[in-house]
């Protein structure tokens, strides 16, 4: 048996999505800003795809602009808005210690160009106190950004409060939701977000395409010069078959989330008591606040990379976080930004799925890490010290 568990990191794509993907390569294959016929067969077919991926979050199709995924979206969202608080006057960014690179890495960028940047920090489980932002806003402050779900431990975070403590002060108001959407209900406007980035990869479309969603209220930077595509936002002719194919897995995957949601907590329930049955281990980020299909662990004693290999061998595929920073040696900054010290933060385990995992699957992950755990603690001199008493256990 081979399990994946690992779609935090890509989805495999639906069977749907592949059809409307090959579908458009095959019959669709005109440049949508040709006014010929079979140009304007490709626009009918992009337009349809901005209407369902609207309809998907609570949007206007209008308010939607295709790009080549997340890290893409972040960058023109957090670039877009404080550009334009500057206009104003602003220059001052808000967000939390355990954003993803695209947002962190931007923000360190616009600190170069003179923006001032606040990294609120977050809750021993993962989830940010609205309060603290609230408390970090200024008149200065033109941008808040804070990602709906977090890519390694899972938590969701309050955003519906941010939205509303956004709008109070008059401030624009991002989240990644990469790691959300099609997993939990989305909906901009009930959300009170002005900018919203997701990515098709992550819930069973391709690679290489994603969406910012743009309240009619931002204007937008360009960050791709070139032609007048994307009203005029995002230059390069478009990946239609990208585009549609990912507007098809969305719509699948919001159709009856509800139920999914509900199958797939029962299999992350099932993990977690698993695990926790290994001794000196310990959950990741709040139990219940977290994505339907996250579990994240850290074992005391062990070296991350050590694990995954060594489940892999034994037919479970898995991460020890995001697969951004996948070769860095670094532990991760979203386990020390909720405390973790760093040799725990280096032993961590992600597994990441849906409703499709079975309950054998679940056994043979849990009775897999059993046996990996137990192995690498038996060869290592750290926890034969640590069961002597010659240093402390720190979980």
């Amino acid at each position: 048996m081979y399990v994946y568990a690992d779609c935090a990191a890509t989805t495999e794509m639906s069977n749907k999505a592949i059809d409307a993907m090959t579908n458009i390569m095959k019959e669709i294959y005109g440049n949508p800003s040709s006014l010929h016929s079979v140009g304007q067969k490709a626009a009918e077919y992009l337009l349809q795809a901005r209407i369902d991926v609207a309809d998907a979050i609570g949007a206007d199709f209008k308010e939607i602009y295709f790009t080549s995924g997340g890290s893409e979206a972040d960058n023109q969202a957090l670039v877009s808005a404080a550009y334009f608080g500057k206009l104003k006057g602003k220059n001052h960014l808000i967000s939390t210690t355990i954003e993803h690179h695209a947002i962190l890495h931007t923000l360190e960028k616009l600190k170069k160009e003179g923006f001032e940047v606040t990294l609120v920090e977050v809750e021993e489980n993962g989830i940010v106190d609205p309060k603290k932002i609230e408390e970090a806003i200024t008149e200065k402050t033109a941008l808040v950004t804070v990602m709906f779900a977090n890519n390694e431990i899972g938590t969701i975070q309050p955003i519906k409060e941010i939205g509303k403590i956004c709008k109070e002060k008059q401030v624009l108001f991002h989240t990644d939701a990469v790691q959300a959407v099609g997993h939990v209900p989305v909906n901009v406007k009930e959300l009170g977000v002005d900018l919203l980035s997701l990515s098709a990869h992550k819930f069973h479309g391709p690679k290489g395409i994603g969406v910012l969603y743009a309240s009619k209220k931002v204007p937008l930077t360009n960050i791709i010069e070139g032609g007048a595509q994307e009203r005029g936002k995002r230059a390069g002719t478009e990946n239609l078959a990208g585009i549609v194919s990912m507007a098809t897995a969305l719509k699948e995957s919001v159709n009856n989330i509800e139920d999914k949601i509900k199958k797939t907590e029962e299999r992350r329930k099932q993990i977690i008591e698993g695990l926790s049955q290994i001794s000196h281990s310990i959950l990741n980020g709040d139990a219940n606040k977290r994505l339907p299909g996250n579990v994240n662990f850290c074992f005391e004693g062990i070296e991350g990379e050590s694990l995954l290999l060594l489940l892999d061998s034994k037919g479970v595929a898995a991460s020890s976080g995001s697969a951004c920073t996948s070769g860095s040696l670094d532990p991760s900054h979203v386990l020390l930004a909720i405390g973790r010290p760093h040799e725990i933060a280096h032993g961590s385990l992600r597994l990441s799925f849906d409703e499709t995992l079975t309950e054998e699957e679940v056994k043979h992950i849990i009775q897999s890490t059993k046996e990996v755990v137990e192995y690498l603690r038996s060869i290592s001199p750290v926890w034969d010290e640590l069961e002597r008493g010659e240093i402390n256990h720190v979980i």
